[in-house]
């Protein structure tokens, strides 16, 4: 007969007591339920990414009361090609950051949705070469004409740089870069305009991976004083780490946008707060799958920081956990 010690070992190690660990409750719904009502449920569920998700709402509640933390918010371009713009703007409008680190496509999708429509309804098994032939661009499940993507973006973007050129903005770094973006469009629904009306600067390390990039290209063609200075940004975000006496992340997906966040805090010992949210998974040793608690043995997370990482797919995910913030928030 199998013998049950009282005693199990946790994954780090430690011998832990039964008695220890509150009992699993379920999750009662009813018509009345509110999204934060769910998600203080879910923490005591038990249940798999439940709980981490619930855990991630109140790093985030938390992170966005201390007034002494310094808000970062990292993205993938991707998801801005979706409805989730829409979560992110919310995001931004609400103060709920104060700096974004993202990639080159965000300007790109949040240009060119400012002035033109993405349609919904694709397949990703759709048939990509009849797609080619009709000049449609397949984004997963997204589909964009492409005269509303790439013509559009050189239209707004030659006249923009342009402006900045003849003003004397000759050296630009990509922050400032995306102030200009920002003032030109006057679309409410554009992330860029209300990181530009909110004063939160937008930092792109990987400013030549898009349409926007290229354009910037293109105009050095025949303006060769022109540079896009990148160690401009740099200075901006060492300014930042060093005279924060705490910092935060909500990181959306891996790649640069987020590796960029975590760099740059290993400088001021780590975050103090971080939410990870990612499809992503570790066994490949990608920095995308890579959970927070690998920043932690590179100084880019502090060893007291309260961290967690969700697995899942954002455009899911990230609606939920902002209407639930918010109603914690109001």
């Amino acid at each position: 007969m199998a013998h049950v010690h009282p005693k199990a070992s946790r994954g780090n190690g430690r011998s832990v007591s039964a008695s220890s660990f509150p009992a699993v409750k379920d999750i009662e719904i009813s018509h009345e339920s509110t999204v934060d009502e769910i998600f203080r449920q879910m923490a005591n569920s038990g249940g798999f990414q439940a709980r981490n998700l619930a855990q991630a709402v109140n790093i985030l509640e938390s992170m966005c009361r201390d007034r002494t933390c310094f808000k970062f918010l990292s993205f993938p371009a991707a998801i801005i090609a979706t409805g989730t713009r829409g979560v992110i703007k919310e995001i931004v409008k609400r103060k709920y950051c104060d700096a974004i680190i993202t990639t080159c496509g965000t300007l790109d999708h949040d240009l060119a949705r400012s002035y033109a429509k993405y349609l919904s309804g694709g397949e990703f098994t759709m048939d990509d070469v009849e797609l080619e032939k009709k000049e449609i661009h397949r984004l997963g499940n997204v589909l964009i004409p492409r005269d509303n993507y790439g013509p559009l973006i050189e239209q707004k973007l030659q006249k923009i740089l342009s402006q900045m050129y003849q003003r004397g903005e000759k050296n630009v770094s990509t922050r400032l870069l995306c102030q200009r973006l920002g003032e030109s469009i006057r679309d409410e629904a554009s992330i860029l305009y209300w990181a530009t009306k909110n004063n939160i600067p937008v930092f792109v390390p990987g400013i030549t991976d898009g349409a926007v990039g290229s354009q910037a290209w293109l105009f050095y063609q025949t303006h060769r004083d022109f540079k896009i200075d990148l160690l401009a940004d740099e200075q901006a975000l060492s300014d930042i780490v060093y005279s924060s006496r705490s910092t935060g992340a909500l990181m959306l997906g891996g790649g640069i946008s987020k590796h960029h966040t975590l760099w740059w805090n290993q400088f001021r010992g780590g975050l103090d707060y971080a939410v990870y949210i990612t499809s992503a998974t570790e066994y490949d040793g990608s920095l995308s799958g890579a959970q927070v608690r690998e920043a932690i043995s590179w100084g880019k997370v502090s060893t007291k920081a309260r961290h967690v990482t969700v697995f899942g797919e954002i455009t899911t995910l990230l609606p939920f956990v902002l209407a639930a913030l918010i109603q914690r928030r109001t």
